[in-house]
């Protein structure tokens, strides 16, 4: 009884699929137009991508502070580590 459930769960999942009909019902060589009419198809569409080079982002970061070894920059110049 399981398999037969199955097989219907199966049968009915795979009827339910169809194909996707991208023209919206016009058929074959027709589109729908701007305002739902059906228009035909006039040869072949080519769209080209602008050719965009980006460069990279310049990031300027500050120069890290440096002390002496025992110090800490702190409060605006280097203090000794107590």
């Amino acid at each position: 009884m399981k398999y037969l459930f199955a097989a219907v769960l199966v049968a009915s999942s795979v009827a339910s699929f169809g194909a996707a009909n991208a023209a919206g019902g016009c058929g074959p060589g027709w589109h729908r137009g701007p305002y739902g009419g059906c228009q035909p198809n006039r040869g072949v569409v080519v769209v080209e991508r602008p050719l965009v080079v980006e460069r990279p982002a310049v990031v300027v970061v500050p120069r890290g502070r440096v002390c002496p070894y025992g110090t800490v920059w702190r409060y605006g110049r280097c203090r000794v580590v107590y």
